[in-house]
Order: C-alpha cells, then structure tokens, then sequence
C-alpha cells in the first residue's frame, strides 16, 4: 500500500512539473525579502576618432516587506538598506565614490544618499509582477534634496527635478519592474512563451520562455528590445539596443532567487554646450541580483 501510494504521489509530481501551471507571486503579509544588487554600466562616447569611457558601478542592499493585500495585489514597503556608488571617466579619473552608510562632513553627495537609507516607499504589485503604483518617492526626493544642505530655491529646484529622474514614484515603478513583472497572466507548460513590456526612461518589451520546472524553482529567460530616452537641460541621448535575462524564482513565493540582465544600446547624444551635436554612443549594462535571506 505504501508503494502504491509513494507512486501516486510520483506520478502527481511528474504532471505537476510537466503539465500546465500557474507561475505568479504568492505572499502573505510579513513575508520579508532582503535582495542585494550589484550593477555595472559602462557608457562609451565617440568623437573625432577619440573615445570617452564613463563607468557607472553601484551595489546595494533592497528590503521588500509586504505590509497588506488589497484587491488581491500586495502592498511592499521597499526600503534601500544599503547603497554604493562609484563613477569614474577615463578622461577626468574618479567622479563620485559614496558610501551611503558613511557620511563625510561637507560632502553633500553622501549626505544625499545617507538620507535614502531606512526611508520606505510603498508599491503595489500585482500576482504576475506588474507594478502598479509606487507612493512615497516623491517624498523621498524632497528628503534628499533638503539633505544637501543647499538654501538657494532655483538649486534646490534643479536638484529635485534631478533626483526626480532616479528616485521619484514613477522612476523607481519603471526601475523595480525590471526584477519584478516577469509572469504571464495565463497557464503555462516548459517552452512556453509569453510577452510583457513596460516604459519609461528605459522602456523594454520582453518575450519571457519558461525553460525549466521543478517542485521548488522556475528558470525563465528573457530577451527584449529595448529603447532609452533620457531628456536633461545639458544632454539627451536617445538609444535602442537589446537585453537578456536569466531568472531562477522561488515555485512557494515567486519571488526571485537570483537574476542576470546584460544590455547593450547604440545611439546618440546630444550635447546643448556643443551646439547640439550627435555623439554615437554606446552603453553596456550589467546587473545581477540575488536573494540573501532565502
């Protein structure tokens, strides 16, 4: 009998893993997820037969906390529990090097990064990953920039609608989607593919291929088309290129346990100091995160 029935349960195994499934976010209120993010984007700009190499490094530390469901969404505190920077040019040497755990009397850029630390903002997401409204990043901005100990109102102006680009509600929705919306709304089997696309100073359109099941992960990979549009009052670029993602979640939460995504965009730039002229540029984008409390 107890064969029979350990066969049963093999048997319920095997088409649970090779049949149709519902892959998706499945948390109760509680759940805690602490993700570390290590990113590397290196952007290449040509003119006159010489280059400039701009290398862009930052890791951190993410909290995800779901603090309620409502209309069958989650509500996550998403909280920066640590956050690096570092910017360098191949012309001009280091740019920025901040710690924002670490604050230097009379550096205003680490001050503005200290003040992110522990200061929650809340999303709601939906079962598939979609992120459909972020609140509290406006108000993170406004944070920041009375951080810099600037008094002038024209400075403090430019330097919130700076931040506004990087840290405001609609900035960390596009941001976050990235490591978040990769479920389909529909039943699928291994080798199904579905599609999604989001927007925004990045904006991607994804076809997601479920290439693995088993009882405890999903692996899911991802190559999209993608197009970026950043207008400042100095520069504009405007690029197109592709990106892959290789994902591995977690079957019980559907929350990510570690994930790849590598880009590279060709464009131009558009610089207003030097009468608007095209600069072919290129960028190669290289971020990783993992889940370090699984």
């Amino acid at each position: 009998m107890r064969q029979f029935l350990s066969f049963l349960l093999f048997i319920f195994c095997i088409t649970t893993i090779n049949g149709q499934t519902t892959l998706q976010y499945t948390l109760k209120v509680g759940d805690v997820f602490r993700i570390k993010q290590n990113a590397k984007q290196t952007i290449i700009q040509e003119l006159d037969g010489s280059s400039h190499e701009i290398v862009n490094q930052m890791n951190g530390i993410l909290e995800f906390k779901v603090v309620a469901i409502k209309e069958k969404n989650y509500i996550i505190s998403l909280t920066f529990k640590d956050l690096n920077l570092k910017m360098t040019s191949s012309i001009q040497g280091e740019l920025m090097n901040v710690k924002a755990k670490q604050v230097v009397p009379g550096d205003m850029q680490s001050s503005i990064f200290n003040s992110i630390l522990n200061s929650p903002v809340k999303m709601t997401l939906s079962k598939n990953g979609d992120i459909l409204e972020v609140k509290g990043g406006d108000a993170l901005v406004t944070k920041m920039t009375a951080a810099s100990g600037l008094e002038d109102d024209f400075s403090l102006k430019m330097m919130k609608k700076s931040l506004e680009t990087e840290f405001g509600s609609g900035a960390l929705s596009n941001s976050y989607k990235q490591m978040t919306y990769i479920y389909p709304t529909k039943k699928i089997k291994v080798g199904d593919t579905w599609e999604n696309e989001y927007k925004g100073k990045l904006a991607a359109t994804t076809v997601w291929t479920l290439k693995a099941l088993t009882l405890k992960s999903a692996t899911i990979s991802g190559k999209a088309v993608v197009s970026m549009n950043v207008v400042e009052p100095a520069s504009t670029m405007n690029l197109t290129g592709t990106q892959n993602t290789y994902i591995t979640t977690n079957r019980s939460t559907g929350f990510m346990s570690k994930m790849n995504v590598e880009g590279v965009s060709k464009g131009a730039s558009v610089m207003a100091q030097m009468s608007d002229q095209k600069i072919p540029t290129t960028i190669k984008s290289k971020v990783t995160y993992e889940l370090i409390n699984e």
